[in-house]
């Protein structure tokens, strides 16, 4: 079976662009800097049914993402976290957290409807993680939105 992004995570995120295992996903929710690394590997639902080079590689690219996040936008708390209940497919949430923010500190799922970033605001913020990425191994595609 071949790898297939879930209906949702394409409904409401913009692709940035792959990293050597995952999908890198912008959510579409401008009140916070929100990115979603999604393993491209098909039905796989958690993080210990990965094999074990592909779990070493998801923590390398998670860090590298953290450590991007943290750089470009100096959170007071990044919070990173696999829940999926909504969506099973395994996806890794990497919210900038601000004291200041309308949730704090309570999570930010499922707390607002989401504020969708303006044309202008998402390319910004897709230009910005993308050059941060670039000496990385990012490839940004050909595809801006899905």
């Amino acid at each position: 079976m071949a790898f297939q992004l879930h209906p949702r995570l394409a409904a409401d995120c913009v692709l940035v662009g792959e990293l050597p295992l995952c999908k890198l996903l912008l959510m579409n929710e401008s009140r916070y800097p929100w990115c979603i690394l999604v393993p491209r590997r098909a039905s796989v639902t958690e993080i210990y049914r990965l094999d074990a080079s592909d779990r070493r590689q998801l923590l390398d690219e998670s860090c590298l993402l953290a450590e991007t996040m943290q750089r470009l936008f100096q959170p007071d708390k990044l919070n990173i976290a696999a829940i999926g209940n909504l969506v099973p497919q395994l996806h890794l949430h990497h919210v900038a957290r601000y004291q200041t923010d309308a949730a704090w500190p309570a999570p930010v799922w499922g707390k607002f409807t989401p504020e969708t970033y303006s044309k202008e605001a998402l390319q910004q913020r897709l230009t910005e993680l993308r050059l941060a990425l670039s000496d990385h191994g990012l490839s940004l595609g050909e595809s801006l939105l899905y």
